[in-house]
């Protein structure tokens, strides 16, 4: 019975999600460049999950990639040109929400 054996982490990872690549800044760029009204919102990092990046458009489209810490999410905001925000400290926008919804009733019918 492995079931409830303990599972081995890799030396030094202390989370069970991977690092930001390559992909994930250029993706976060190609964002910032085919949308209007850009915001960033930081998540900080979890047991599960690395430091994180939502953007969000004007229009409440969004996006999630993972950053390689707090530091990396503001110098990459500052270098696009979007405002960036701690999204413990301020939340989401509502505009993220009603995109959200407006995602479900689309895709329900």
């Amino acid at each position: 019975m492995g079931l409830w054996r303990r599972r081995r982490r890799a030396p030094g990872r202390g989370t069970l999600d991977r690092g930001a690549g390559r992909a994930d800044l250029t993706h976060l760029e190609q964002f910032v460049a085919t949308r209007r009204g850009v915001e960033g919102y930081v998540e900080p990092r979890t047991a599960v999950t690395e430091t994180t990046i939502v953007l969000v458009a004007a229009d409440g489209e969004w996006t999630r990639r993972r950053i390689d810490g707090p530091g990396t999410a503001r110098r990459l905001s500052r270098d696009l040109g979007v405002p960036v925000y701690d999204a413990q400290v301020t939340g989401y926008p509502q505009r993220m929400r009603e995109w959200n919804a407006r995602q479900r009733t689309d895709r329900l019918g």
